[in-house]
């Protein structure tokens, strides 16, 4: 039973990262259908945003509240960089599904070599609050503080986000280029704003991410955000594109079969058990989980 319970929950949190990578990525997909792999280079820029503002926050003494500002710098620099990429690369070719995939792929590798550069291949401590790196006994199992900090976060980007969706204007406006872009363009609404937002919102969630990945390793590396945003693709196709709801059920799902697997059966089962779930899904349901199926 306590085998479980810190299985259960270190799976939850590892869902928690999935989602919080995936969420912008759903949007971006599902709204401007574009394919943007460098997407997880905002998490690394956000992560390391974090850790350069923290060593600089020494006017604030508490610990705890040093690394909330340094996150939120973080999650500004990721936004910042999502907008600017956008602006600059993603904006002349959409439609283009090729020449996205050549530009993103190749701002992926060239940002990822930039951040080497700079703060060389090393792996970099990253500041965690003593108390998150204590543990908290449930029904005996010992559990990292880190992963309550993750999954509290993932709920409250997807109840923000939810909202945003469907109390704001801009909301409105993205859940219903999810539905029919050609609609919403023909209305005279400025949809390149709406897009230019979404990404904003990706870079914010994705930098994010890359604080609590920080949390969870204790340390980051320029690579990072290569391995998890293949999995947040996984999650996004399993989800259904453009699914926030979706894609929190699959973060879970895949969380939850990763532990499980590379616990009970053997290490590195948990991908090949994923990589099975993306199939079964993609044959039995090709829209995903929250997506819906095309006329």
């Amino acid at each position: 039973m306590t085998v479980f319970v810190l299985l259960t929950i270190t799976g939850l949190g590892l869902a928690a990262l999935y989602f919080l990578v995936a969420s912008g990525l759903s949007l971006i997909f599902g709204l401007m259908d574009v394919l943007n792999f460098a997407h997880g280079v905002f998490l690394t820029i956000g992560a390391y945003a974090t850790w350069w503002s923290a060593q600089r926050l020494d006017l604030i003494g508490e610990p705890t509240l040093r690394l909330v500002v340094a996150i939120a710098i973080g999650m500004a620099v990721g936004a910042a960089v999502a907008v600017a990429v956008e602006v600059a690369f993603i904006r002349p070719l959409y439609g283009q599904h090729v020449g996205q995939i050549l530009v993103t792929v190749g701002l992926a590798l060239a940002l990822t070599a930039l951040l080497r550069a700079i703060f060389t291949p090393d792996a970099r401590a990253f500041p965690v609050p003593d108390w998150m790196g204590d543990t908290t006994s449930v029904f005996g199992a010992s559990i990292p503080n880190s992963r309550f900090v993750g999954i509290a976060a993932a709920v409250a980007v997807y109840v923000g986000l939810m909202a945003f969706l469907k109390r704001t204007r801009y909301g409105l406006i993205i859940r219903a280029g999810v539905e029919n872009r050609a609609m919403v363009t023909a209305l005279g609404i400025n949809v390149t704003r709406a897009f230019t937002l979404v990404f904003a919102i990706g870079g914010l969630a994705a930098a994010l991410g890359g604080a609590i990945a920080g949390t969870y390793a204790t340390s980051i590396n320029p690579e990072q955000g290569g391995h998890l945003l293949i999995f947040a693709f996984i999650v996004v196709i399993i989800g259904g594109l453009g699914s926030l709801r979706g894609a929190a059920i699959a973060s879970v799902l895949v969380g939850l079969l990763q532990q499980y697997a590379n616990f009970y059966a053997l290490v590195g089962a948990g991908d090949l058990i994923v990589v099975l779930l993306l199939a079964v899904v993609l044959l039995l349901r090709p829209q995903g989980i929250g997506g819906r199926a095309a006329a």
